[in-house]
């Protein structure tokens, strides 16, 4: 097992917070889950948005009351760095599949960066996916990829997605496993939640008549959230790389800072009248003078109306093995 699993369990803690995780290869997103119980003292430990096993970087993790802050997380942008390869497509349009398909002969070395251009033009911007057979998505109340693993034929249906950035950052010419003549492409891409990185190289290969698929995938960035601000899950201090509810608040949301009087009121279900205040657009964050958050609130007309509270303690729960 990993590392973090034979690391001492933390005494049981109700203190809540963002914790972001640098995922190893290898392990499953629940994997990094778990073992976060364990560091964190706590059960209760979410994520916003799942990797792969063979995908490493950033998992946002929520703490305790904080896990309610992941509802925002999940559905933001989110940055990628891959490696495609080009010349052969896999049953699970990653490195982890069955060839399906290879290149005829001379296709890739023939293949051009103009018309590699030309096809991830067509890939970026607002496009309809279909995604990957082996997603999580749910069909029919099981997974897609436990239904492929049956052996069940799996169609799922073309969704829209968002493709803000598709750049080639670097080329190589390569050979596969088999002898196959490849081409990898190293790719930074910038997406909406809910884009299939693998699907992207299985129709950009499609679209060049040379099949495509996944060798690499690492995630750099969650809406604010960055990699280079993870910690490594096999050497992580919980308690000191937490980010405050309010402090992880403040990068996702405007803030609204509270008086005594209106985080009592607040913290009471209470609207507050504001007077000559903006609207927002979405939810604000309601900071208490101490730098708690109180909770989240939607601003409308010169009043303050409560969205989400976030209790400043827990109740202590031992933690169960994971």
């Amino acid at each position: 097992m990993p590392d973090p699993f034979t690391r001492p369990r933390a005494e049981p803690s109700t203190r809540s917070g963002i914790l972001l995780v640098d995922k190893p290869g290898g392990m499953t997103s629940h994997d990094v889950v778990s073992a976060t119980r364990r560091l964190a003292g706590t059960r209760k430990v979410g994520h916003a948005g799942t990797l792969d096993p063979m995908a490493t970087g950033l998992l946002v993790l929520g703490i305790n009351s904080s896990t309610r802050l992941l509802t925002f997380v999940v559905g933001l942008d989110k940055e990628y760095l891959a490696t495609i390869r080009l010349g052969e497509g896999t049953t699970t349009d990653d490195a982890e599949g069955e060839v399906t398909s290879t290149a005829a002969a001379g296709v890739v070395a023939g293949l051009g960066d103009d018309a590699i251009g030309t096809q991830i033009g067509r890939l970026t911007g607002d496009i309809v996916q279909v995604p990957s057979t082996v997603s999580a998505i749910k069909v029919d109340g099981k997974r897609a990829y436990a239904l492929a693993r049956e052996g069940v034929d799996v169609q799922l249906k073309a969704r829209p997605v968002t493709v803000s950035e598709f750049e080639v950052l670097s080329r190589t010419p390569a050979t596969s496993a088999s002898g196959t003549p490849v081409v990898d492409l190293e790719v930074r891409v910038v997406c909406s939640s809910g884009t299939y990185i693998r699907a992207l190289a299985r129709d950009l290969g499609a679209a060049l008549d040379t099949g495509g698929h996944l060798v690499a995938l690492r995630r750099t960035r969650i809406g604010p959230f960055s990699v280079d601000a993870a910690a490594e899950l096999d050497t992580v201090v919980v308690a000191d790389a937490l980010q405050s509810p309010s402090q992880a608040a403040s990068e996702l949301f405007p803030t609204l800072r509270l008086s005594e009087e209106q985080t009592i009121d607040l913290g009471h279900g209470k609207r507050l009248v504001l007077g000559d205040v903006p609207d927002a657009s979405g939810p604000v964050a309601a900071i208490a003078p101490d730098d708690r958050l109180v909770g989240l609130v939607a601003v409308s007309h010169g009043t303050a109306k409560i969205l989400a509270n976030f209790p400043s303690d827990e109740p202590q729960t031992k933690p169960d093995d994971a």
